[in-house]
C-alpha cells in the first residue's frame, strides 16, 4: 500500500530542505527523500558556504542579495529552535579583486540596478584596509608548471570592490538542519538512507516513486533537488532529453590552510574573490583558510559520469595551484607540507546557471545546477519554487508565461524565466563558481 503526500522532494541538501520548508509553510505534506545518512552531509557539508551577490547578471545579483536578509534574519526565518543551535552567518565583507577580464564592471553595474551597497577600493585604500593582501597583478591565472606562474607580476590591480555586507555561514550542514526542524515543525518528513530507484508517472503526469526496497510512494508533486545526482533522476523521470539546459557532475577541490601567524584572520579577514590568480578564499575557524579555484581556463575539470564513484583524494597538482596562488595575493602565508582539503561534486548546468523549473513531465520539477555556489541562495530558492509549483499546479501555463516571483525580504521581482530548462545558454554567465 502506498504512502501519499502532497510533495515528495528527492534530496536533503540546504535547497531540498528549504523547499521543503516553504512548501510545508503554504501547506503542503512533504516528504524529503535522501540517500544518505541525514540532511545536508552530502555535497552540502562540503559547501565554503559564502554569501556573496557578485554574479554578472541582474537576476543572478538579484536573488544572492535577497538572501543576505535570510542570513541575516535566520532566527526568525526558521520560526522554530534546534537542539543542535543555529547556523552563525559571519559577514566579514568580500574584496572582488578588479581583473582584466572586467567581470568587475558588470557587476557594478548590477549592483547599481539592483541597490547593493557597495565600496570602490583603489589601490591605496586595499593596503590601508587589506595589508595581509599584497597588490600585484599576475593575470592571466597560471599553474606551477607553468613557468610563467614564478614571474613577477605585471604591476598593480586596478582595486576593488568592497561589500560590507557579504560573508559566509559557520556550519552549512548545520544550517541544513535548521531547515529540517524548521520543515518539520509545519508537518514535513524526512527519510534517509533511501535511493529512488524508479519515477512513476502515468498520462504525462507524475504520479510517485519507489524506492530502492520496492516500497512505493504516491504524490502529485515530485522535485529533483538531488545535487550531483540531478542528472540521473532527470534520466529516471525521462525528461532530460526534453531540455535544452542540462546539468553535470562536476569534481572540486577547496584546501585548508593555516593563516599567516600574525594575522588574526579569523576574526578580521575577509572573503577575497581574485579572478586575476583564478581563486577564491575565506576566513576558517581556528584562524584558517579556505581556498578553492575560480575555474580559471588553465585548470582542468574533471566531469564525473557516475556520482557514486569518484575521487575524493586532495591532488598534489591542484593542491599546489590552489595554494600558491593563494601566497602569491598574502606573500607571508606559510605553505604547509600536509596537504589538506575537502574533494566533493558540483551539479553544474551547461551556463552555471541553476535550473529551477518545472518539467516536461506535469507535477515533476526541478531546482538542479546549484551546487558550488548557490548554498547561500537557500531561503530564496525554497520561496521561488514554492511559488512556481502552487502557480504550475494551479493549471498556470509557466512555460510560456514564466512566473514573477515576489522576493520576502528586498520585494524585488525575480523572473523564474531565467533559470528555465529551454533557455538559450546564458553568455553573461561567468561559467564559474565562487563558493
Amino acid at each position: 500500500m502506498s504512502t501519499q503526500y502532497d510533495a515528495i522532494i528527492v534530496g536533503a541538501g540546504v535547497i531540498g530542505a528549504a523547499t521543503a520548508f516553504e512548501l510545508a509553510k503554504r501547506g503542503y505534506a512533504t516528504l524529503n527523500i535522501d540517500k544518505k545518512h541525514d540532511a545536508g552531509v552530502g555535497p552540502t557539508a562540503a559547501s565554503c558556504a559564502i554569501v556573496r551577490a557578485h554574479y554578472s547578471t541582474y537576476d543572478g545579483v538579484a536573488m544572492a542579495y535577497e538572501n543576505f536578509f535570510y542570513w541575516d534574519d535566520w532566527a526568525n526565518y526558521l520560526e522554530v529552535e534546534d537542539e543542535l543551535g543555529l547556523a552563525r552567518y559571519f559577514k566579514c565583507g568580500t574584496v572582488l579583486f578588479k581583473g582584466q577580464d572586467g567581470h568587475h564592471l558588470k557587476v557594478v553595474e548590477q549592483f547599481d540596478a539592483v541597490g547593493v551597497p557597495y565600496e570602490i577600493w583603489d589601490v591605496e585604500t586595499i593596503r590601508s584596509r587589506v595589508p595581509e593582501f599584497a597588490t600585484g597583478a599576475f593575470w592571466p591565472p597560471t599553474r606551477p608548471d607553468d613557468e610563467r606562474f614564478w614571474a613577477e607580476p605585471q604591476g598593480e590591480v586596478e582595486g576593488a570592490i568592497f561589500t560590507p555586507g557579504s560573508g559566509y555561514v559557520s556550519d552549512p550542514q548545520l544550517a541544513t538542519h535548521n531547515l529540517q526542524r524548521a520543515a518539520e515543525a509545519k508537518g514535513g518528513e524526512f527519510r534517509f538512507n533511501e535511493a529512488v530507484t524508479e519515477v512513476r508517472q502515468s498520462g504525462g503526469k507524475v504520479q510517485g516513486v519507489t524506492l530502492a526496497g520496492g516500497e512505493t510512494i504516491d504524490a502529485p508533486v515530485v522535485v529533483n533537488v538531488a545535487g550531483p545526482w540531478s542528472f540521473v533522476l532527470n534520466r529516471m523521470a525521462g525528461v532530460e532529453e526534453g531540455m535544452r539546459i542540462k546539468t553535470r557532475a562536476l569534481r572540486h577541490e577547496v584546501h585548508h590552510v593555516p593563516a599567516p601567524e600574525d594575522f588574526d584572520y579569523e576574526h578580521t579577514g575577509h572573503h577575497g574573490s581574485d579572478g586575476d590568480l583564478g581563486i577564491y578564499f575565506r576566513p576558517e575557524v581556528g584562524n584558517h583558510i579556505l581556498v578553492g579555484s575560480e575555474d580559471p581556463e588553465c585548470d582542468p575539470q574533471v566531469w564525473v559520469e557516475d556520482p557514486d564513484d569518484f575521487d575524493r583524494t586532495v591532488s598534489k597538482e591542484q593542491w599546489e595551484a590552489q595554494v600558491y596562488r593563494l601566497a602569491r595575493r598574502m606573500p607571508n602565508l606559510k605553505i604547509p607540507n600536509e596537504r589538506k582539503g575537502v574533494v566533493e561534486l558540483y551539479d553544474v548546468s551547461d551556463d552555471w546557471i541553476p535550473i529551477l523549473d518545472r518539467s516536461d513531465l506535469d507535477g515533476f520539477y526541478m531546482a538542479i545546477g546549484t551546487s558550488g555556489n548557490q548554498f547561500k541562495n537557500a531561503g530564496g530558492v525554497g520561496h521561488l519554487m514554492a511559488e512556481l509549483i502552487d502557480a504550475c499546479q494551479a493549471g498556470h501555463d509557466h512555460d510560456a508565461e514564466p512566473v514573477q516571483v515576489t522576493a520576502h525580504y528586498t520585494g524585488l521581482q525575480l523572473n523564474t524565466g531565467f533559470y528555465s530548462r529551454n533557455r538559450e545558454i546564458n553568455a553573461a554567465s561567468s561559467f564559474s563558481v565562487n563558493g
